[in-house]
């Protein structure tokens, strides 16, 4: 069975196609960029270069024709017809209570994506779009969607309701959903095979330009940084994370900022962005390393925030196995990760600073040999998890 996974985000479009159910990666690439000028599309087929190309990308539609141009192109291409795709698995940000498990995708799938659009509006409508263009491209195709939120869907209820009159939950379903549910099952059950105990305690970390952090237990969600949408918690790339609700009401009633104004400051202008100028981590630390006090604040500010649920998790865990670092900065960013593991020998962590400055594809242990917790670097493969709960469904 072909399976090609989508990943669509609000300016770009990440995508996989997989032989299943061996998970042979037949092809992968990226379209980012869409909107702009300088729109670039990365692709490459097993056994050949990669291919690289920049230009004007318009749109989401634009851009998966692109992709479906090189999978079918003569020299580079995979598949001679769109036909050839049985299956397109897409990862949609949030299925609120509606959804609990991959389903496949009907009209009325469809609608409850688009009406929960008002909950996650920088990722639902670009997921939605993604849809409603493979169904142009793969008329032939099943469509399955992969929601963030599913995993989450075992948090108890003392740590998904919050504490304002019971009729926000029952009738307006105000409650916390929890993201990236994708990336932090794929890598728990990584850890677990790792770790060899079904029953251990996790915190996974994922860190990107969106970040959440999850208590895992005996393999199930039982807590979650990220809450009714996703800007919460951590501090991300331009999304604040933890904010006193009354400094809104302040902006609005004292400073005269419209909602909408707030809104998009929080969610587009705050985090790393807010605090240094800078969205991605690697100029931050390039600029820290040069003596930028901005830069060198923020990351301090980052990684205390990440203890401080380390500490929280630990707790209501009462214990922890070990802690996962995960996605672009959890991965690669060996300097957030120290900043991390610092001063954590009370909980048992220990980091081994050797370790930690290496680079590796797979699954590795950066701890020291005496930490009682073991300290993780998995890389999350979101794309293989959508492939593999898209194949699973339709093989029922």
């Amino acid at each position: 069975m072909q399976v090609l996974v989508v990943n669509s985000g609000s300016s770009s479009i990440k995508f996989q196609l997989f032989s299943m159910p061996h998970a042979q990666v037949i092809c992968s690439g990226l379209v980012e960029r869409i909107g702009l000028e300088n729109a670039k599309i990365t692709y490459a087929a097993s056994k050949q270069e990669k291919i690289e190309k920049t230009g004007s990308i318009a749109n989401h539609q634009e851009g998966l024709q692109l992709i479906a141009q090189y999978l079918m192109n003569n020299e580079v291409g995979v598949i001679q017809s769109a036909s050839e795709i049985h299956v397109v698995g897409h990862r949609v940000v949030h299925g609120g209570s509606t959804f609990a498990e991959t389903v496949e995708i009907t009209e009325e799938v469809k609608q409850k994506i688009e009406k929960l659009s008002a909950l996650a509006p920088l990722h639902n409508p670009a997921n939605l779009e993604g849809i409603l263009v493979a169904e142009e491209i793969f008329p032939k195709a099943r469509q399955v969607a992969v929601f963030d939120t599913a995993f989450h869907q075992t948090i108890p209820i003392e740590a998904y309701k919050y504490a304002i009159p019971n009729k926000f939950l029952s009738e307006n379903n105000i409650r916390v959903y929890g993201f990236h549910g994708t990336s932090h099952k794929y890598v728990s059950e990584k850890a677990i095979q790792y770790l060899e105990k079904p029953n251990s305690k996790i915190i996974t970390i994922h860190l990107g330009n969106g970040c959440s952090m999850t208590a895992i237990k005996n393999g199930k969600s039982i807590d979650h940084t990220l809450g009714f949408a996703p800007m919460n918690g951590l501090i991300m790339g331009t999304r604040s994370g933890d904010i006193d609700p009354a400094v809104i009401f302040y902006m609005v009633n004292s400073l005269k900022y419209t909602l909408a104004e707030v809104n998009s400051l929080l969610q587009k202008e705050s985090g790393m962005l807010g605090l240094t100028g800078y969205s991605d981590l690697r100029d931050i630390e390039s600029e820290a390393e040069k003596g930028n006090e901005d830069c060198i604040s923020a990351l301090k500010m980052n990684a205390y925030r990440i203890k401080k649920f380390i500490g929280a998790y630990a707790s209501i865990m009462n214990g922890l196995d070990a802690i996962v670092f995960t996605a672009g900065i959890g991965e690669n960013s060996d300097v957030v990760r120290e900043l991390v593991c610092e001063d954590q020998e009370f909980l048992g962590i220990q980091l081994d600073k050797e370790k930690n400055s290496k680079r590796s594809k797979e699954t590795r242990d950066i701890s020291t040999l005496s930490s009682k917790v073991k300290i993780l670097v998995i890389p999350t493969n979101e794309e293989l998890e959508i492939a593999k709960q898209s194949f699973d469904l339709l093989e029922k």
